[in-house]
């Protein structure tokens, strides 16, 4: 969503929906239903509703370290020229998570999920650095995940 689009209002029972699936994604629309006062049918157009219209998302997240993906990092980058081009060419690296135009000494930040410190080091020469426009690279290695939720949507 762009800094000018206008903001989605969410009346307090689609707010009571999305902390149900954020409380355990695999709750029933009759769970729901129950706790929120609706229909098991009403659960599923609101939750159906939410998400064609990209609100909300009802994904499963693993944890990498157990998948074998034991180095993440974020990974600061320093753009000449399109930012945008740089970002969308990332974007379509499958070790990159996530992607994000920032403001500040970085023009990017790119999270990484690999299987080890050779396989960053391969991503960071062949393919991140590869990219043209990409200036510099500044890695930042996670040594222990302290804290990932996903429930700020709703307050």
């Amino acid at each position: 969503m762009s800094a000018n689009a206008k903001p989605v209002q969410l009346d307090e029972v689609s707010k009571a929906i999305i902390e149900q699936l954020q409380a355990d994604g695999r709750r029933s629309y009759a769970e729901i239903g129950k706790a929120v006062g609706l229909s098991e049918a009403a659960v599923r157009q609101r939750v159906q509703k939410l998400t064609d219209s990209g609100v909300m998302q009802v994904v499963a997240v693993t944890d990498p370290m157990q998948l074998g993906f034991y180095r993440q990092a974020m990974i600061g980058i320093r753009v000449t020229g399109d930012t945008t081009t740089v970002a969308e060419k990332l974007g379509r690296i499958p070790a990159v998570d996530y992607v994000v135009l920032t403001a500040g000494s970085f023009d990017i930040l790119a999270e990484v999920v690999c299987e080890n410190d050779e396989d960053l080091i391969d991503l960071l020469n062949t393919e991140i650095r590869g990219i043209p426009g990409v200036q510099s690279t500044e890695t930042f290695v996670y040594l222990k995940l302290q804290k990932q939720f996903y429930n700020w949507g709703t307050r």
